[in-house]
């Protein structure tokens, strides 16, 4: 199985750098495991929040195939313990998801699009 992470604007947090290259070199014994980054939409500064939305949405399903299994990280999704969410990679291994995409969205969410598109929300903190 592959792992996607579709990310939405850069971080220059030497922590959050340092920590996903940790957890890169764990999986590589795993999975497949590559990171696309999204980069800030030009003048989205002069953009409503919907159109902002809508064009952020346009770049993330551009980076989908149909086959892929979408979980978004979002404030409404589920909450997983460790053990929980360890079982869910474990049975999207042994089911027939060639590949499991996680998208960080931008500022202000996700497009009704990706939405939409969704398959799963996961919500990494109450």
């Amino acid at each position: 199985m592959k792992i996607k992470l579709i990310v939405v604007g850069k971080t220059n947090a030497t922590y959050l750098i340092d920590g996903e290259k940790e957890y890169e070199k764990r999986l590589k014994h795993y999975c497949k495991l590559e990171e696309i980054l999204i980069p800030d939409v030009k003048k989205g500064g002069k953009l409503s929040e919907m159109d902002l939305k809508k064009k952020e949405g346009d770049l993330i399903l551009s980076k989908l195939n149909n086959s892929d299994y979408l979980i978004l990280l979002d404030d409404k999704g589920k909450s997983y313990s460790s053990s929980e969410f360890a079982a869910l990679i474990q049975q999207k291994m042994i089911s027939s998801v060639k590949t499991l995409v996680f998208v960080v969205g931008g500022a202000f969410g996700f497009s009704d699009e990706v939405y939409k598109r969704e398959n799963a929300k996961l919500s990494l903190s109450k």
